[in-house]
């Protein structure tokens, strides 16, 4: 089992100046030594962060950040298996009358095709 950790806690690290091995030592006595893992999705979003930095020197900081990000999280590749288990889910759904934003369907897909949990809070999550 392991950790997929969600974009939102490293974009409040990295604007809180927070150095990754110090968030990824936060998360090890908090949860345990356990497998920290990115989505392929949380990639997106974290570079879409950078290229949408309003100045050069914010920009050259966040692509630092994430590099040392890249560098310490190995990231989950999205697969078809995962691509069908979305297109499944987000049709049960919405036959439900429940609407999945498609970015978190997307993130949450890891836990289920993969030997990881999906942890309220870390993750972004409210339940």
């Amino acid at each position: 089992m392991g950790l997929v950790l969600d974009s939102g806690v490293l974009i409040t690290a990295e604007r809180e100046a927070k150095p990754v091995s110090e968030l990824l030592a936060t998360l090890e006595r908090e949860h345990g030594e356990t497998e920290i893992v990115l989505s392929a999705i949380t990639v997106i979003e974290l570079e879409h962060g950078l290229h949408r930095a309003n100045t050069a020197e914010l920009t050259r900081k966040r692509r630092e950040y994430l590099d040392t990000v890249f560098a310490a999280i190995p990231v989950e590749p999205f697969t078809q298996e995962m691509a069908q288990t979305a297109a499944r889910i987000d049709a049960e759904s919405k036959k439900s009358g429940r609407v999945i934003p498609f970015p978190d369907l997307l993130k949450v897909l890891l836990p289920f095709t993969s030997a990881t949990r999906w942890l309220p809070g870390i993750c972004g999550t409210s339940g």
